[in-house]
């Protein structure tokens, strides 16, 4: 489903409404061969009680931008992309700001893909590195 880099965009941020990634203001902004941006605020509402960066907003941030990405290596008329495993290293904490997620494939098969999402702050500082295995599958015909 490869569209120019705009149209990708704007698919991503309309399919994200009324999802976590509007709650958590996800907001995808760049997309190339092969990768994703989405940047997230990072303010009290996705804070653990220490004031910092809540691991598990770093990790949404990381699942959303890997799942949308796999997105435009499918048919998404016939097919549909699952989350089957992620795993993160958190390396440095942030408390205000801005996250970027960058998701780049590392392997594109016909039922799987690959990325690895480095989460950074607005420095270009690694917040977060995961990885995600998506899975692509057959729409069940309704």
């Amino acid at each position: 489903m490869m569209l120019d880099k705009s149209k990708m965009l704007e698919y991503c941020n309309e399919f994200s409404k009324n999802t976590l990634m509007q709650t958590l203001n996800i907001e995808y902004i760049d997309a190339g061969e092969g990768f994703l941006v989405a940047k997230m605020p990072v303010n009290s509402s996705v804070h653990q009680p220490m004031g910092l960066l809540h691991g598990g907003a770093s990790v949404a941030l990381a699942e959303s931008v890997g799942s949308a990405a796999s997105h435009f290596f499918i048919n998404d008329k016939e097919q549909e992309v699952r989350g089957i495993e992620i795993s993160a290293n958190h390396l440095r904490s942030i408390r205000e700001g801005v996250v970027y997620g960058t998701a780049r494939i590392i392997h594109k098969g016909k039922t799987l893909h690959l990325w690895e999402i480095k989460v950074t702050d607005e420095s270009g500082n690694l917040i977060s590195l995961c990885k995600l295995t998506n899975m692509v599958l057959t729409k069940e015909k309704k």
